[in-house]
């Protein structure tokens, strides 16, 4: 059964990613993150409630690699997840070509850095979800910093303002 929209254009590079960690399921990721003590499913769902179903399993694939590598630093966790992210970029997308899934978990270990002071973030007129996003980065993120992160958000449009 399908997990999510799209499911077939992505399983064979996700299974593919999830191996190189000994992991051999996208539902085995979610029990090792819940053998951690953590639903990342329900996570996302809290963060930002209008999500896709693929963004839910693509943080969960991502929190488990971290756990698999060990991760113990939220930096080097948010690096990982984005491996996991950018194992559900449909082969030969955009989205895939850029790399869109690791320049986001590298965005996301950079604003868990103490050498980042602040996040400006621009959403666009219908980027609602991508300011949730935002928004719930900061919080999140000023929970293992020093130094709390400033953040500015300017939204464009009815929706993101």
């Amino acid at each position: 059964m399908a997990l999510f929209e799209s499911y077939e254009r992505r399983e064979a590079k996700i299974l593919a990613v999830l191996k190189e960690y000994g992991i051999d399921s996208i539902e085995g990721a979610a029990e090792v993150t819940k053998a951690a003590g953590l639903d990342v499913y329900k996570m996302v769902e809290g963060i930002q409630p209008i999500c896709f179903e693929n963004a839910k399993w693509a943080y969960t694939v991502g929190a488990a690699i971290a756990i698999k590598k060990g991760c113990r630093r939220a930096a080097d966790a948010a690096a990982a997840i984005g491996e996991g992210l950018q194992a559900f970029c449909i082969p030969g997308s955009v989205a895939d070509q850029r790399k869109v899934g690791l320049g986001h978990g590298n965005l996301g270990k950079m604003l868990l850095e103490e050498e980042t002071k602040c996040f400006a973030f621009l959403a666009g007129h219908e980027s609602f979800a991508a300011a949730e996003g935002a928004i719930g980065i900061a919080e999140k993120a000023n929970k293992v910093r020093k130094e709390p992160l400033r953040v500015i958000l300017n939204g464009l449009g009815k929706d993101a303002a």
